[in-house]
């Protein structure tokens, strides 16, 4: 049986799922992920923010451009289609609301304009999913997660990755994504294609900020989001033992608390910063 691969002596280790959102919030703050992610029911949470309904309308906007053909891809009917995925969830009220919709229909508009939209992507909102090992042993993490886009260019995979925020990214960031990394060799092994180049797709200022990995890159990458599976995944073991929550998933306090989803139930996070109105976030 050796030649098999089998080993009846030794215990295989257990696979750690993981997406990149999960890592995140884990490094982020422990407590908002066992508050998301492990209690049950979900405690309560804030109403919508401004700034999130807009990205999620933009996303959608642009997902439907693409499902459109070629020769309906136009700038005209990216704004339309802005129009047609738009909701007012957490803006101030119907003025501000028509301000950012109409400066949504502008950005997409102006993305379509001065980019190549005529090939087909090869996935759009597109779940991968790939056991993986940061070394040379046998898989340790099943990662897996949804890209906005991925392309295919010379025969390789790009990550796309659609941003709205008030910040420009930068190669830097683009580079140091943890989610873009995980992305790429999730869709490597999903699609069987190489996969190296992540990109940041600015939709406000039409930047983007474009990264190379290598595969020592990708290995460190991996080696990060396995160290954090691990602490995640030993904590919420000895959680299920009848470990303490709070100890076991601490609070990491910020000036992020003001606009946590959960600060209705996290006492620490109300008294590290105050709350944040629901619209606070946009770009002005």
């Amino acid at each position: 049986m050796a030649q098999l691969g089998f080993d009846f002596g030794v215990q295989p280790k257990r696979l750690t799922k993981v997406t990149p959102a999960r890592l995140a919030t884990f490094d982020d703050c422990p407590r908002r992920y066992r508050l998301n992610y492990l209690d049950r029911p979900t405690p309560q949470r804030t109403g919508a923010w401004a700034h999130s309904t807009l990205g999620a309308v933009v996303h959608n906007a642009l997902r439907a451009l693409f499902d459109l053909p070629v020769d309906r891809r136009t700038p005209e009917r990216a704004a339309a289609l802005v129009t047609d995925q738009w909701n007012d969830a957490g803006f101030l009220d119907a003025e501000q609301a028509g301000a950012y919709r109409d400066r949504a229909k502008r950005w997409v508009a102006e993305y379509v304009e001065h980019s190549d939209v005529t090939p087909d992507p090869v996935g759009l909102e597109r779940w991968v999913s790939a056991p993986v090992s940061p070394g040379e042993g046998p898989p340790s993490l099943i990662v897996e997660g949804r890209a906005d886009r991925i392309d295919e260019r010379d025969g390789e995979l790009v990550i796309i990755d659609y941003k709205t925020g008030r910040r420009t990214p930068d190669e830097h960031e683009a580079r140091g994504s943890q989610a873009l990394a995980l992305y790429a060799v999730a869709a490597a092994r999903t699609l069987r294609r190489p996969c190296h180049r992540v990109e940041l797709h600015h939709v406000p200022t039409g930047t983007v900020a474009a990264a190379e990995h290598t595969d020592e890159s990708l290995r460190r990458q991996l080696s990060r989001a396995d160290e954090t599976a691990t602490e995640l995944q030993t904590a919420t073991d000895t959680l299920e033992a009848g470990g303490n929550a709070d100890e076991l998933f601490p609070a990491r306090t910020s000036r992020r608390c003001s606009w946590c989803d959960f600060r209705p139930s996290c006492a620490e996070g109300q008294q590290a910063a105050p709350a944040a109105r629901s619209w606070e976030l946009l770009a002005p």
